[in-house]
């Protein structure tokens, strides 16, 4: 599943059109290197999010093969960390 639409499904963050500009904006990484909204994700890819001066990271546990409900969708990754 492509990085943006993980975003979105997760709720990491609110909408598709959002994630894709937070990675234009090279505020999205996964594992460690700044990420394009196709990058294709697996389980395991850590997924570090910057908001203003704060980082929080998470790992990826499922990739869904299409969209969840809200109660499933906590369940697709975990926090790794938060600074």
């Amino acid at each position: 599943m492509r990085l943006d639409k993980y975003l979105k499904v997760s709720r990491l963050l609110k909408r598709r059109s959002v994630a894709s500009e937070a990675c234009s904006l090279d505020r999205i990484k996964v594992n460690g290197l700044v990420s394009k909204a196709g990058k294709q994700l697996k389980p395991g890819d850590i997924i570090t999010l910057r908001y203003g001066e704060k980082e929080r990271s998470f790992r990826v546990l499922i990739v869904p093969e299409k969209d969840v409900n809200k109660e499933e969708s906590a369940g697709l990754y975990e926090l790794v960390d938060k600074t």
